[in-house]
């Protein structure tokens, strides 16, 4: 299994590092992957909590919820196992000059950009192809730049989307709650 995924990796990060290598895309890519950065994702959400109507208030505490489950888990894994990053390993990658000093298992910016997507698209069903996509765009952005393995970025939608739904079905009313509890 492991040779399986092994193969799988190299190959799909080839065609998307190289093979789909543009020069509009090589600029493309490099300033749309901060839309998953932990700067962009914190200030929008933010954003959405002070600024926001009732309903877009209680969507932006439920994306911080989220949030905060999905990065712990997330650089818990990280940690854990200390996958070393695709440009340390392949040669010749494409790497824009960027260099990273924590580990490649699972991608944060593709787990906080689904995390974030999901979220909204529970509470706002109209947004959810847009939201969904600019996700998507972002963990394809993180293996085109050669930060991450193609697994590396299955594992953070995995891991955004389902911290997303279990905040979202089971834990969001608790929050809800707690927050009540504190006001005056």
């Amino acid at each position: 299994m492991r040779n399986i995924l092994k193969s799988f990796d190299e190959k799909f990060i080839l065609l998307i590092n190289e093979r789909m290598k543009t020069k509009f895309l090589d600029r493309f890519m490099v300033k749309f992957t901060n839309f998953g950065s932990a700067v962009f994702i914190s200030v929008f959400t933010f954003i959405i909590i002070i600024f926001g109507n009732e309903d877009w208030r209680n969507t932006g505490i439920q994306a911080a919820t989220t949030l905060a489950i999905s990065q712990s888990i997330t650089y818990g894994l990280k940690s854990l196992l200390g996958r070393e990053r695709p440009y340390n390993i392949l040669k010749n990658l494409n790497t824009f000059g960027i260099v990273l000093k924590d580990y490649s298992f699972p991608s944060g910016h593709t787990s906080a950009s689904f995390s974030l997507a999901t979220t909204i698209a529970l509470n706002k069903p109209v947004l959810s192809v847009l939201v969904l996509t600019i996700a998507l765009i972002v963990g394809i952005s993180r293996v085109y730049l050669g930060v991450h393995y193609p697994t590396d970025v299955v594992a953070g939608m995995v891991l955004g989307v389902g911290s997303a739904v279990l905040v979202h079905l089971y834990i969001f009313s608790y929050v809800v709650r707690f927050i009540n509890s504190l006001a005056i």
